[in-house]
C-alpha cells in the first residue's frame, strides 16, 4: 500500500511516517520545503513537491496513492491564507482524491470540535469534516484532544528553566497521547474494514489538568514551578481586544483555544470502540506518567554528564597549575 501523507515534517506527522516505513509501506511526503523535509528521505520516505495554496500540485501527488493521511494543520502565522489552504486547498485535494480512486482518506478533526464552531480554525476543522463525509470517499476521521510532546514545552522545559508557567482559574482536564501511539493506531486502522466510514476518538488513558501535571513535573524533576494565574474574565477579555486586529487573530485564536478548555466539559471519552476495532490492548499506550519520568530521567542523566565534565576539566586544569 502506498501512503501520501500531509503535514509529514509536524509533532504527529512525522511519527505517522515513521510507523508507517517501519511497517513497510510505501510513503510519499507532501512537502514544500525539501530542506526542511530531508529527514524524512533518510528515513527512507520519497519527497513530492506540495502546496495546497497551488492546486495544480495536488493532482501529480496522487498518483499510485492507495490513501491519503491528512496531519496536516492551518498555519495559525498567516491567517489571512488560512481559509484559502483549509478549505478550498482541502476541497481540491478531497476532489482530486475521489477522481483517483483513493481506498482510504484519514483526517484529523479535534475532540467535541462541533460544540466550538465558533473558533475560525475549529471552524475549518467542522467543514472539512463534513465535506469529506458527503465526498463518497471511504474515510476515518480521529478526533484528537492533544499531544503528550506539547507538555514538554507547556510545562517540563519551564519547571526545569524556573520559568513562569501561566494558568488559568479553572482547567479543565484534558486526555493528553502519545504522538506515538497515535500513529500507531492510525496504521492499524489501513488494515481495519471496520474503521472504515467512522469518526473515532483517538485520546489517552486518562484525563489530566494544568495543576495535576504541574505537580507530575515538580515530582519527577525534584524542582518546584513558579505558578502565574490570569483569570477567566482576564482571558476572554484579551481575547476580544485581539479579535477586533487582523494582526493579532492568530493571538485571539490561541486564546479561544485556552478559553475552551477553561470552560468546556473535560477533553475526554471513552477508547474502548476504537481498541475493540483495532484489537489493540489499551496497556499497549504509553502513560504520561512514563512518558514524563523518561524525559525528565534523559535530562538529569545529561546535566550529571554535564557537570561531571566540567568538574573533571577544573580538576585537570587545577592539576596542569600544580606542576
Amino acid at each position: 500500500m502506498s501512503l501520501l501523507v500531509l503535514g509529514a515534517t509536524g509533532t504527529l506527522g512525522r511519527q505517522i511516517v515513521r510507523r508507517a516505513l517501519d511497517q513497510g509501506f510505501q510513503v510519499k511526503c507532501f512537502v514544500r520545503n525539501f530542506r526542511k523535509a530531508a529527514f524524512l528521505k533518510e528515513w527512507g520516505a520519497e519527497l513530492i513537491y506540495g502546496d495546497l495554496k497551488l492546486p495544480e500540485t495536488i493532482p501529480p501527488a496522487l498518483l499510485g496513492i492507495t490513501a491519503v493521511i491528512d496531519a496536516s494543520t492551518a498555519r495559525t502565522s498567516d491567517l489571512y491564507n488560512t481559509a484559502r489552504i483549509d478549505l478550498y486547498g482541502k476541497y481540491i485535494l478531497i476532489e482530486a482524491a475521489k477522481k483517483a480512486h483513493i481506498k482510504r482518506y484519514i483526517f484529523f478533526s479535534i475532540l467535541n470540535a462541533h460544540k466550538y464552531s465558533e473558533i475560525p480554525l475549529i471552524q475549518m476543522k467542522v467543514i472539512i469534516e463534513d465535506f469529506l463525509i458527503k465526498s463518497g470517499i471511504d474515510y476515518t476521521i480521529f478526533n484528537l484532544a492533544g499531544f503528550f510532546q506539547g507538555l514538554i514545552v507547556q510545562y517540563a522545559v519551564p519547571i526545569l528553566d524556573s520559568q513562569t508557567i501561566w494558568i488559568t482559574d479553572d482547567i479543565k482536564s484534558v486526555a493528553y497521547m502519545d504522538t506515538q501511539d497515535i500513529a500507531k493506531l492510525t496504521i492499524r486502522s489501513l488494515s481495519t474494514v471496520n474503521t472504515r466510514n467512522k469518526i473515532l476518538p483517538m485520546v489517552g488513558s486518562k484525563s489530566w489538568s494544568s495543576i495535576e501535571i504541574i505537580e507530575l513535573c515538580q515530582k519527577l524533576s525534584g524542582q518546584r514551578s513558579k505558578i502565574s494565574r490570569i483569570p477567566i474574565l482576564i482571558l476572554n477579555l484579551l481575547r476580544r481586544l485581539t479579535y477586533f486586529f487582523q494582526w493579532s487573530w492568530n493571538i485571539s485564536d490561541r486564546l479561544a483555544f485556552t478559553g475552551i478548555l477553561a470552560n468546556s466539559d473535560s477533553f475526554d471519552t471513552s477508547m474502548n470502540e476504537v481498541y475493540s476495532l483495532l484489537q489493540v490492548n489499551e496497556k499497549e499506550t504509553e502513560k504520561l506518567e512514563d512518558y514524563l519520568n523518561e524525559y525528565f530521567g534523559k535530562v538529569m542523566k545529561k546535566l550529571k554528564e554535564i557537570n561531571y565534565t566540567s568538574i573533571n576539566q577544573s580538576n585537570q586544569k587545577i592539576n596542569k597549575s600544580n606542576f
